[in-house]
């Protein structure tokens, strides 16, 4: 048998059965013998020991899966770790060393717009003026408001102007208030993002310091509320110097000022508190302040509840100027503002009960109103304020089938608005919701404003549209609409001129307002001096920026002409509704929903209890 020898050649083995150790041996001693070596096996065999000590002995590097020489592994790591070494300082250098950022794309004209439409709430301001508020014609005013009146005798210093004049009417002032916190509520972050939140903060602030004056907010139970400061009638012919019959810079005001009060004036009431409600969350993180907000709101819906009333009885001067048509409507508004403040049931309870929507016309549609929403309607409002809370929270019974019945109508209300359902007529351009009356871009507005909200609710709510019948539209389809007003207003339109001054290049310059009218120069103009300027046609020499004035008339026409209030005057009231619709439709890019989805709720228990927790371990 022949076997493999280790040494390169054959190998005989004996497969005796009686062979020995040793003979084995011997034969392969005797075979190696016999064998020739080749060089290597030679090689090995001559070399002495000294030789063989002779040579350096390679190093290697055992990486476990791998075995590498050891000048190469080194080699290898000294590189890698200078070129981390060398991009690390490239790194720091075009970081330390100073570069040009491209510069952040400009505002949108509806941004541009929003700033100036606040400085009106500056320009309308009442009382001691802080110093930083930006108009500089205008000054101190009217600082013995209510301490002057001898029914009244407490101070009622504060608050805006509404318009032109120098009344103080509360209830679009509180309906505007409740406009700007909602805008506050729901676009806070883009607020934040143009710098303008601490000022709109300020200005509902300064609104909401004033409305607490207007009653004994630290009292649980009220029996009067201030309804107005001064007077504007003037059709009964009398030479009593007021508001209207005088034309004076507020500061120049020597007059008396009468207050007015009410004790059954639920609409009033209800407004109020429905702005106070809406305030305390926006200030919620100012505790002490957002508490006194709902204790005060509290007790205005209650005296609002139990003394029914309309707060402008006829022939009164609130009934010439804002006359309120119901209360019924500011039930369900105040309620559910009321409900998101307190998280209290028994608030939504009243906002939805179905006799409440009943009276205040949620069934009516199909009349010529339905779905125009301003500061004595408030039910479309109302309306869209409720769906939020089924798309977002969905409380279930026994609120479900009313706030579905709301939902559906704040749909149709919706619908209502485009063009192509011919519910309200159209200029080349602008909706006529007021039906072809004078000063139409407040209701304009306020309809830009629900419509971009109502499509962001439904885009948070990942709800691409909504049905008009078999008829399916997008979101789009309603920030279309709203923009489209807006662009009319700011200078879209057949004028080619914008209605909010001071934006643009051809705006009105004569807006039908006192104090921008009469120069700043240091001479006071009495009751009757100040009619020079009213009558002049110079333009105003104080420019109000950002006031939208009462608008063209229903064939696209304007008359820059202060003596006609038809076009030229603005209101505290539309220019809620204005600063409102911008900024929904502003784009300022916050993050993955425009809306705040959920600081609204955050007064709102859970909606179901608690699961308890599950059962500790079992041990035996």
């Amino acid at each position: 048998m022949f076997g493999r020898d280790p040494w390169g050649g054959p190998l005989e083995i004996s497969n005796a059965d009686s062979a020995t150790d040793d003979d084995r041996s011997r034969d392969l001693d005797r075979a190696a013998l016999m064998r020739q070596l080749d060089e290597t096996q030679q090689s090995w065999l001559l070399a002495g020991p000294g030789d063989q000590a002779g040579k350096k002995k390679k190093k290697y590097v055992d990486l476990g899966c791998v075995v590498l020489d050891r000048k190469i592994f080194m080699w290898t790591v000294g590189t890698i770790l200078g070129l981390g070494v060398f991009i690390g300082f490239i790194m720091m250098i075009v970081k330390l060393v100073p570069h040009k950022r491209p510069p952040p794309p400009p505002p949108d004209q509806y941004t541009q717009a929003l700033h100036k439409a606040l400085m009106f709430f500056n320009a309308q301001r009442s009382g001691p003026l802080p110093k930083h508020n930006g108009v500089s014609w205008r000054g101190n005013s009217c600082m013995k408001d209510g301490l002057s009146d001898s029914t009244v005798r407490r101070s009622l210093v504060g608050g805006f102007y509404d318009a032109g004049d120098a009344i103080k009417f509360n209830y679009p002032m509180a309906w505007s208030m409740t406009m700007l916190s909602w805008s506050v509520i729901e676009y806070k972050a883009k607020y934040e993002a143009i710098g303008e939140l601490d000022h709109i903060k300020e200005l509902i602030k300064w609104g909401t310091d004033y409305i607490l004056k207007t009653f004994n907010s630290s009292a649980d139970t009220i029996d009067r509320i201030v309804a107005q400061v001064g007077l504007g009638d003037t059709s009964k012919g009398s030479s009593q110097p007021n508001d209207h019959y005088c034309w004076m810079r507020p500061e120049d005001i020597d007059y008396k000022r009468p207050v007015t009060e009410c004790h059954s004036c639920s609409d009033l009431a209800s407004e109020m508190a429905a702005a106070l409600a809406a305030a305390s969350i926006v200030f919620k993180d100012s505790k002490t302040y957002s508490d006194k907000l709902v204790k005060g709101a509290k007790a205005l819906y209650k005296f609002g509840r139990l003394q029914r009333g309309r707060y402008s009885p006829n022939g009164s001067d609130q009934a010439i100027f804002y006359n309120s048509t119901s209360y019924w409507d500011e039930f369900v508004w105040g309620g559910a503002w009321m409900y998101f403040a307190t998280g209290n049931n028994s608030y939504l309870t009243i906002a939805t009960a179905p006799g409440m929507a009943k009276h205040a016309g949620a069934y009516w549609f199909g009349s010529p109103n339905y779905g125009v929403f301003t500061w004595d309607d408030k039910l479309p409002g109302a309306q869209v304020l409720l769906s939020r809370l089924r798309l977002f929270l969905s409380p279930g019974y026994p609120y479900e089938e009313i706030l579905r019945t709301f939902h559906n109508q704040t749909d149709n209300v919706m619908c209502s608005y485009l063009p192509l359902f011919n519910s309200f007529n159209f200029t080349k351009g602008l909706i006529q919701l007021n039906h072809g009356g004078p000063q139409p871009l407040q209701y304009a507005v306020n309809a830009a404003f629900l419509a971009s909200l109502y499509s962001d609710y439904l885009e948070a709510a990942d709800t691409p549209g909504w049905y008009c019948g078999p008829n399916f539209y997008t979101t789009e389809v309603l920030r279309k609409f709203a923009r489209s007003q807006l662009d009319y207003i700011l200078g879209k339109n057949p004028l080619k001129m914008s209605y909010v001054v001071g934006f643009g290049n051809k705006y009105p310059k004569r807006p039908h307002h006192r104090g921008a009218s009469i120069p700043h120069n240091g001479v006071k103009y009495g009751c009757k001096g100040g009619f020079k300027w009213r009558e002049t046609k110079k333009a105003n020499p104080n420019a109000l920026v950002g006031a939208m004035v009462a608008g063209p008339d229903r064939h696209d026409g304007f008359k820059d002409v202060r003596t006609n209030y038809n076009y030229t005057e603005p209101t505290l009231a539309a220019n809620a509704g204005l600063v409102a619709a911008l900024i929904s439709i502003a784009d300022i890019p916050t993050g993955r929903y425009s809306i705040d989805k959920n600081t609204i709720f955050s007064a709102i228990p859970p909606m179901f209890p608690t699961p308890p927790p599950p059962p500790s371990a079992w041990k035996p």
